[in-house]
């Protein structure tokens, strides 16, 4: 449609859409409902936010993560469509406002978290809100056998009794055969129009290496080549920080990005890696939601994840300009073991999470029976001290209770001061007369924040503080006095997670897991770790291995007759004559044996093979753990 194109050029400034997108696009302006399955990078969100602003209406947007909710509304209001978001972080107030402003169609644009839908309050101004399209943001989340199952997604299809006609858009970046069934079925979409982009990268080169040293193996590949972006991928922040300090100390500009830090920070090192002022990034899978560069040369996994889903999505963001492009994974028989037992970890025994349960309400000080839809601030630090508890036991725990949809668990998402002036412009210019010390920081918020009289604003307390020539602390101080005036509701910055109570405190008799969320849930992880375990053993084509898991389809023959790809590590080892590997080897030098074993794939044996028939033809010299082309 033509509307379609207008608004893709004139807001995003593309002038066409990637592949399957336009047909998305037009599937849902005809109001229909529709399943778009497309691969990282391939642009889900502009399949939504298209639409929604072509149709008449609000746009209600459902995910389960905070951090990317955070970063699409910020990305929309700085191409001034007004979005908001509501979340377990907000106060009461904000929330409240933001669904008044929703209602009154002052908002394009509404993300909230599944959780949320079951609250009187949402519900009761939804039900009177113009919708225009309800769009499910990662929609395997709704699938047991997903794997980021999350309950609460199965609340979603009752929301669209109150607006029948509305279209659903459900979008994810990879599903089986099975999760698409599960996608369609909870959702109840009607006769739903489906859309599933090719899982085949012509243009990136899988491969994986067992590597005793992975540090060293990360630390040559990225020297190798200095010019080029990346991405490194660790699963947990001690390794990222581990890994960049070592990428640092060898003069290898390298960025940090894991959920734990600052909104702030993190947005100084993605436009920093983005600049090309930092060549890598160094980050666990916070990094990439909604992050589309498409010069990125390679990723390397220093560790890997748990399931052939996550590493196909972090892989996936090399090579989106359609240039070559690698992935890389490292590994050894002490990761896969280590692997195996962080998922035991992950499933603390019954008895366990009921002592944990408890100690946490008495920690928040909640009495049984009381606490329902209330959300606390949760210092896990200080609580397992308090209690003795691991800090990782208790969060594995916390993980559970939530999908029993016991409690609802935020992770340490940064979440910036907030404010709202309460009072009208005659009566803040009275006040800010009377109020000389105060009257900077007055004119500062009503000249810079145009809509601060309507709802809550974002306030960067450090750009603020330098605008004023004042420090943070007593910037904190004068915001402490206007709210203490009655002037302003504020709500100061918090890094700290949060727990909310979705029903009241049980007794240890009346908590209960059920076995989708313990027992069924585990036999499946397990089985996904097996399949990732697999994929990493063997010497098929990596294509047509990632192929076969999400057709869901390994059981037919006809699977035997996909294509395979021709340059992933495991075709390519089929491939080697010794004239050519010969060849490969001369134009590599000078490099050490362990980075021809990385960049050439080659098995071991032939290589060294093939490198001792050069030395003995006097093609090449070793000197100081280094190959030399002789001259």
């Amino acid at each position: 449609m033509e509307k379609s194109r207008e608004i893709l050029q004139k807001i995003w400034g593309y002038p066409a859409f990637r592949p399957l997108q336009e047909e998305i696009v037009d599937s849902v302006i005809y109001g229909h409902d529709t399943l778009a399955i497309l691969p990282t990078g391939g642009g889900k969100s502009v399949c939504f936010q298209v639409p929604g602003l072509a149709l008449d209406g609000i746009t209600l947007v459902i995910s389960p993560l905070i951090a990317l909710m955070q970063d699409q509304v910020s990305q929309l209001e700085k191409r001034g469509i007004r979005a908001a978001l509501i979340s377990s972080g907000l106060s009461y107030r904000e929330i409240d406002i933001a669904l008044d402003n929703a209602r009154f169609g002052n908002t394009k644009f509404l993300y909230t978290s599944p959780e949320r839908l079951k609250s009187e309050l949402f519900l009761e101004r939804f039900k009177r809100m113009n919708v225009g399209l309800i769009v499910v943001d990662e929609a395997h989340c709704i699938s047991e056998w997903g794997h980021d199952f999350r309950p609460s997604y199965r609340d979603i299809a009752s929301i669209r009794a109150h607006h029948p006609t509305t279209p659903i858009i459900a979008v994810t970046a990879s599903a089986t055969q099975k999760v698409k069934e599960d996608i369609v079925a909870k959702l109840e979409l009607k006769q739903p129009k489906e859309f599933v982009g090719s899982l085949e990268r012509k243009n990136l080169l899988y491969s994986l290496h067992a590597a005793e040293n992975k540090m060293q193996r990360v630390l040559e590949h990225c020297q190798k080549h200095p010019k080029e972006t990346g991405i490194v991928y660790c699963q947990t922040r001690r390794s990222v920080k581990e890994v960049v300090t070592q990428l640092r100390a060898h003069k290898i500009s390298a960025g940090i990005y894991h959920g734990g830090m600052s909104s702030e920070d993190r947005s100084y090192m993605l436009q920093e890696w983005m600049q090309d002022r930092l060549k890598v990034m160094v980050a666990t899978n916070a990094f990439g939601m909604g992050i589309d560069k498409p010069d990125v040369r390679y990723v390397l996994h220093y560790e890997l994840p748990n399931n052939l889903e996550a590493y196909y999505q972090e892989a996936g963001r090399a090579g989106r300009d359609g240039q070559p492009a690698e992935a890389v994974g490292y590994w050894n028989e002490r990761d896969l073991s280590q692997m195996e037992e962080r998922l035991q970890a992950q499933y603390p025994s019954r008895e366990r999470i009921k002592m944990i349960y408890n100690a946490i309400c008495n920690y928040l000080q909640v009495a049984i029976g009381s606490g329902k839809d209330e959300t606390y601030p949760f210092n896990l630090p200080a609580f397992s001290n308090t209690f003795d508890v691991s800090a990782s036991e208790t969060y594995y725990a916390l993980r559970i209770l939530q999908l029993n949809e016991t409690i609802g668990f935020t992770e340490s998402t940064f979440f910036p001061t907030r404010l709202r002036i309460l009072i009208g412009n005659k009566a803040l210019y009275t006040f800010q007369v009377s109020h000389d010390s105060l009257a900077p920081l007055i004119t500062l918020l009503t000249r810079s924040y145009p809509g601060v009289f309507d709802r809550f604003i974002t306030l960067h307390e450090g750009r603020v503080a330098k605008r004023l020539n004042i420090t943070e602390k007593e910037l904190q101080k004068q915001l402490e006095r206007l709210e203490q005036f009655g002037v302003i509701d504020v709500q100061f910055q918090s890094n700290l997670p949060k727990i909310t109570f979705l029903k009241e405190r049980l007794s240890d008799s009346d908590l209960s897991l059920s076995p989708t969320v313990y027992l069924l849930r585990k036999e499946r992880e397990e089985s996904k770790l097996q399949a990732l375990v697999d994929f990493v053993q063997s010497d098929e084509c990596r294509s047509k291995l990632i192929s076969q898991y999400f057709a869901d389809d390994t059981e037919d023959d006809s699977s035997n007759t996909l294509k395979v790809c021709g340059i992933c590590d495991n075709c390519l080892r089929q491939e080697f004559d010794s004239k050519t590997l010969h060849e490969i080897i001369l134009a590599k030098l000078p490099s050490s044996f362990a980075l021809l074993e990385q960049e050439i794939p080659a098995s071991t044996e032939l290589l060294k093979k093939a490198i001792r028939a050069l030395m003995h033809d006097e093609a090449i010299y070793y000197e100081e753990g280094v190959y030399f082309k002789a001259k």
